[in-house]
């Protein structure tokens, strides 16, 4: 797996769980006794039609607790408890391939060590598996909605106010906004947009450019060109500094006033590189998230908002590889909000959790039993979406055969035919019969050479939506590393809310989505 910093690794974890941890298991263990009260606290909080904001929850006092200056909020779109630990176990094992005499280690990421630890629901009004505008808009207003929906209700009649437009224009705090993704994509435009739909990319741009805040950094804008005019001269209009070079961003300054840094590198979909792919003339989500901290300080407050995008889009496509080196790099960006915490201790709050999991991941396969060979997953050197526009596109055009195919997964992907010269030495990394006609079989889809003789679900359920031969070599590799995925798609799992600093103790517990947002309304006052 290409570019892991093993030093920043060492700075991430530990080898053993803490105690932090074993809470987070112990939480598990009770979910089935409280599930119940948690379900239904959807029916007490129910949307006032005449205010248009949250009905009041009542809040523990919050006693010596001092209200939080800086609050960084750090979102793992697709993020739950699998994603987190088979980052963790993959660190270890990594680790422990050193030392023959113990074959399983952990190696626990920075958040995993905060003082508090919670569980958080993510249905939303419409789906127990939920999408990311409407888990988002739990987290930053308060309310379910429909799956699709940014902060408005199941009718599209009521826009919420967001905890970011709170605090801008109640308390003065600085806002931003930091996305791997498109900066108009749902995670990030629930913290600003108010739309009937995630896809009015246009329009939300739009409230991106009126809202007045401080520091967007990220992917490019989706469908930048409407009828009031081209997104990026609006906001250069609306006295916002438009930023899309690695010089750009080294030299902004606090004093350039409002900011839209967009990367210099753009890969697919227009949003950034995923790590595993990244160059070292890229910059990673955690230079616009010290860039965004030397721009927003000041002796007000801040808030920002930090996603880690592709996260998500990584377990849609069931690429393990890339789940694990997307994690680490948010786990990145945390150092350096930990890196300003350690200056500002008694003044910042730092929260690290997820809108919903994405998809179905597993540590365990049928095709192991009990075993698990994480460090087969070190072989991986590019992503799926890198595979499939650099690698694929070519095969397509010039007809590579499959015997020229097998070279590139071996180069990329570690796999091998028994036939290898290596096959000896990497015997975990060889394919059996039945996995080379898997693979024969999604590369004759893929070079369109058979007619599909399944049905379209049996078809759907080997290839989702994505490319056969591509999605075939990261299942292939997943399996034989003692991973699995169960769907293309969101589950409900429960995700992790860890917590450190300010008012981090309101954040234990077992509970709804929506009460992160209003435990952060309890700490900061806002109304």
């Amino acid at each position: 797996m290409k570019g892991i910093s093993l030093m920043k690794f060492r700075k991430v974890g530990k080898k053993k769980m803490t105690k932090t941890v074993k809470r987070i298991i112990g939480m598990f263990l009770i979910v089935t006794v409280i599930i119940g009260v948690v379900g239904f606290q959807n029916k007490n909080n129910a949307v006032s039609a005449n205010s248009g904001t949250a009905n009041t929850v009542n809040t523990t006092a919050i006693g010596n607790t001092k209200t939080p200056k800086y609050i960084f909020l750090f979102i793992g779109d697709g993020m739950s408890y699998p994603q987190i630990q088979i980052t963790s176990d993959y660190l270890g094992a990594m680790k422990q391939s050193k030392n023959s005499k113990v074959l399983i280690g952990n190696e626990a990421l920075n958040f995993m060590n905060f003082e508090a630890a919670g569980s958080a629901v993510t249905y939303d009004s419409s789906s127990f598996c939920p999408d990311s505008a409407s888990t988002a808009t739990s987290l930053s207003t308060g309310y379910k909605t429909y799956s699709g929906v940014i902060n408005m209700n199941e009718e599209k009649t009521i826009a919420y106010e967001t905890i970011t437009e709170k605090l801008k224009k109640q308390l003065g705090y600085k806002i931003g906004i930091i996305s791997s993704v498109n900066l108009n994509h749902a995670t990030p435009a629930a913290f600003y947009g108010h739309q009937a739909s995630r896809g009015n990319y246009y329009e939300l741009a739009l409230e991106l450019v009126n809202s007045n805040f401080d520091y967007f950094a990220g992917g490019e804008f989706l469908k930048p060109d409407g009828e009031k005019g081209n997104i990026y001269d609006l906001a250069y209009k609306a006295g916002y500094k438009v930023v899309t070079t690695n010089t750009g961003v080294k030299n902004l300054k606090a004093s350039d006033g409002k900011a839209i840094v967009i990367g210099e590198k753009i890969a697919d979909s227009g949003s950034l590189s995923y790590e595993i792919d990244r160059k070292t003339n890229e910059l990673a989500l955690s230079d616009y998230v010290k860039k965004g901290i030397e721009v927003l300080d000041n002796e007000t407050g801040f808030f920002m908002m930090v996603e880690g995008g592709k996260i998500d889009w990584a377990c849609h496509a069931n690429d393990a590889g890339s789940t694990i080196q997307d994690t680490v790099a948010l786990a990145d960006a945390v150092d350096e909000a930990i890196a300003f915490y350690e200056e500002h201790k008694d003044e910042t709050l730092i929260i690290v959790t997820g809108d919903h999991e994405t998809g179905g991941l597993t540590i365990g396969f049928a095709g192991t039993n009990y075993d698990t060979f994480l460090t087969n997953l070190d072989n991986q050197k590019i992503s799926y979406a890198k595979y499939d526009s650099d690698y694929v596109s070519k095969y397509k055009e010039e007809k590579t055969s499959f015997a020229d195919v097998l070279k590139d997964v071996k180069k990329l992907f570690g796999l091998i035919t028994k036939e290898d010269t290596d096959a000896a030495k990497s015997p975990k990394l060889v394919l059996t019969d039945y996995e080379l006609k898997r693979l024969e079989a999604a590369y004759n889809k893929t070079m369109g050479k058979t007619t599909s003789n399944v049905s379209d679900q049996e078809e759907y359920v080997l290839y989702g939506t994505y490319e056969p031969l591509t999605v075939t070599i990261t299942h292939i590799l997943s399996n034989k590393s003692g991973v699995n995925f169960s769907s293309y798609a969101h589950t409900g799992l429960p995700v992790a809310v860890l917590a450190n600093g300010a008012g981090a103790e309101l954040f234990n517990g077992y509970y709804d989505n929506t009460e992160i947002y209003k435990k952060l309304a309890t700490l900061t006052g806002v109304k």
